[in-house]
């Protein structure tokens, strides 16, 4: 990946605690968690900082399928809960996916739903690798500013039943995605 100038990011979390190891200098913003405070907080802040080129959303995905770990860049993210086939027979095509630029192939499935359920995880596993609760609303707010989106996420948990000692497992992911960061962007 090309390192970016520092002074034209944003890096973009959802809690402070996934930002926790940001490198000092790096301008932040934390949105809240879910698309709703995801999309708004990103489409104000880059309407007041229009010098921002590249957003990078750092935080944590839960794995959909057996073996991934570790940080991921993915290359697509889709929003799992917006009924795009629907609307689209009825005449009305919305954006449910989004192509990103240097990603290592992963895909990203993004809704409000924190995923515990099996079921729920296999039927997302069939469009996607991991899952969060930002990802594509960051990537929609971007890309309606004009403004490239990076997603550098970080695998903190299973997507399943012991994804909800999150808050336990978040400084370690949190220490990965700081490390990212200094060494990427200077």
């Amino acid at each position: 990946m090309t390192p970016v100038v520092a002074p034209d990011v944003l890096v973009v979390a959802a809690t402070e605690a996934e930002a926790a190891h940001v490198p000092a200098g790096l301008a932040v913003l934390i949105t809240g968690i879910g698309k709703v405070s995801a999309s708004c907080a990103v489409a104000g802040e880059l309407a007041r900082r229009p010098g921002v080129e590249v957003v990078v959303n750092v935080g944590t995905v839960g794995a959909l399928r057996p073996g991934r770990s570790g940080l991921l860049l993915p290359s697509r993210v889709v929003d799992h809960e917006l009924s795009g086939d629907v609307l689209a027979a009825m005449g009305y095509p919305v954006t449910t996916e989004i192509e990103l630029a240097g990603g290592d192939g992963s895909v990203l499935a993004t809704g409000d739903t924190f995923v515990t359920d099996a079921a729920l995880r296999e039927r997302l596993a069939r469009r996607a690798d991991v899952v969060d609760m930002e990802g594509f609303a960051v990537a929609w707010a971007a890309r309606r500013a004009g403004v490239e989106c990076r997603l550098v996420k970080h695998v903190s948990d299973q997507a399943d039943a012991e994804s909800l000692d999150w808050p336990q497992r978040v400084d370690a992911s949190a220490r990965v995605l700081g490390d990212w960061l200094a060494r990427e962007l200077r």
